[in-house]
């Protein structure tokens, strides 16, 4: 019989996030986990405190895999490649974005916040101050986690699919386009299909042309 390899933090975070994507935040639980690992749920103890710790640690884990953009590259290059690398690593895993929008993890370890503090020196670099930089952040944050919250079917459909789709024939045959005719027009338009990609980067590219103007002022 073959010896099983012992356990860790970072496999059991590792076989969590695995069945966090599979089954969501509320299939994820200790007694799943176990099961999957193919251990008593006891032992998992001994490398989580909890599910808070579990959930704050696959979020921790997803915030590693964001790629950080380089420190030579003017403030504007910088904060694109790290908005398109927070929301390339999010959109993977959507129980992320949705742990962190609902407030069910907050994660502290300098790991998990590398990414968001190599964003505010970006947002500092670019000449803001305080406020600037903290509205600025909130601009990206809501930039990223919004789109995502569009274009994962509400952080738990499928990636890349706009969440709109399989609601869009129920506002069409809902919709009366005289007294409304604007919305009827666009979501009709739709129903040739959306580009959630091309979307990002048309309101990243906005986003950016609009600090550059505040900083500027």
């Amino acid at each position: 019989m073959a010896r099983r390899e012992p356990l860790n933090r970072e496999k059991v975070l590792d076989a969590a996030l695995e069945l966090a994507d599979r089954e969501g935040l509320e299939g994820l639980s200790m007694r799943r986990l176990a099961k999957a690992l193919g251990v008593e749920a006891m032992s998992l103890y001994n490398h989580v405190s909890n599910k808070a710790d579990l959930v704050d640690g696959i979020v921790e884990r997803v915030f590693g895999q964001v790629e950080p953009a380089d420190p030579g590259l003017p403030w504007q290059e910088r904060l694109r490649v790290m908005a398109r690398n927070m929301h390339r690593a999010f959109s993977r895993h959507p129980v992320v974005p949705l742990a962190l929008a609902t407030d069910r993890s907050n994660p502290t370890s300098p790991h998990a916040l590398r990414t968001l503090d190599d964003l505010v020196g970006t947002l500092y670099a670019a000449g803001f101050d305080d406020l600037g930089v903290w509205r600025a952040l909130t601009a990206v944050n809501a930039l990223v986690f919004g789109t995502l919250l569009l274009s994962t079917g509400g952080f738990d459909g499928a990636p890349g699919r706009h969440a709109g789709e399989e609601q869009v024939g129920v506002y069409i045959r809902a919709l009366d386009p005289e007294r409304l005719p604007h919305f009827a027009r666009l979501l009709r338009w739709t129903r040739g299909g959306v580009d959630p990609a091309a979307d990002f980067e048309q309101a990243l590219d906005l986003l950016i042309d609009g600090l550059e103007m505040a900083v500027a002022n």
